[in-house]
């Protein structure tokens, strides 16, 4: 199977500043329609996802990423509701600040097994989804190309868990932008990393404006 994960375009909850999930995401802004608009350009021009499987987040902000990019790979998207950010439960639709008063300081690595407001997820509880959807991809998708419109917790999640990386906290900060494309392989039981946070097809606008990659909007280590 041959991964190519890619973050959501640049999302209007942002703009208000809001923790969005399904019922809490406006979608895309202008400019991240823009971002999504270059990214189907660019596998229109490159056919390096022609036939591939395109699954994506319900969240609004990935979903529309994903339908920007369904006519181009000539693909429908299938919605996969385990490619979501950390579920943020009771916390959806709150402003940061919000968030902040009611529910203090989200910090996932001392706190692992902490839900992340009521009905939402721990940190421990979401990599074990990533996990589990990971192993779910590459034991239905042997010898296929997936395109899976996801969230930049997912990718880094993803990261850190096939790279074997330790979750102490003090690792480098990773960040994907935003339609960035991530690549694995996985054959013969091994994952392999192609590429990571390839955002050619953005230009000289790379990086871009800056967006939280974490409900509350706390930096990740990893």
């Amino acid at each position: 199977m041959r991964l190519l994960l890619v973050r959501h375009g640049y999302s209007e909850h942002v703009r208000r500043d809001l923790i969005a999930d399904v019922e809490g995401c406006a979608g895309l802004a202008p400019h991240g329609l823009d971002q999504a608009r270059r990214l189907a350009a660019r596998f229109a021009s490159s056919g390096r996802a022609d036939d591939a499987k395109l699954f994506s987040s319900p969240v609004p902000r990935a979903r529309q990423t994903a339908d920007v990019l369904a006519p181009v790979l000539g693909a429908p998207v299938i919605d996969m509701a385990d490619l979501r950010e950390l579920v943020p439960g009771a916390a959806d639709g709150l402003s940061r600040a919000e968030y902040a008063e009611k529910y203090g300081q989200f910090d996932p690595m001392s706190e692992p097994t902490r839900p992340f407001s009521p009905g939402g997820e721990s940190w421990n509880e979401f990599r074990t989804r990533v996990e589990k959807t990971l192993d779910l991809l590459a034991r239905t998708n042997a010898g296929k190309t997936v395109v899976a419109v996801s969230h930049a917790g997912f990718i880094v999640v993803a990261m850190r868990l096939l790279l074997g990386m330790s979750h102490t906290g003090q690792e480098a900060f990773l960040d994907p932008v935003n339609t960035a494309i991530t690549e694995w392989t996985f054959e013969a039981g091994r994952w392999n990393l192609a590429r990571y946070n390839d955002a050619a097809h953005l230009g000289l606008e790379w990086p871009g404006p800056a967006e939280p990659s974490t409900p509350a909007g706390q930096q990740r280590s990893a």
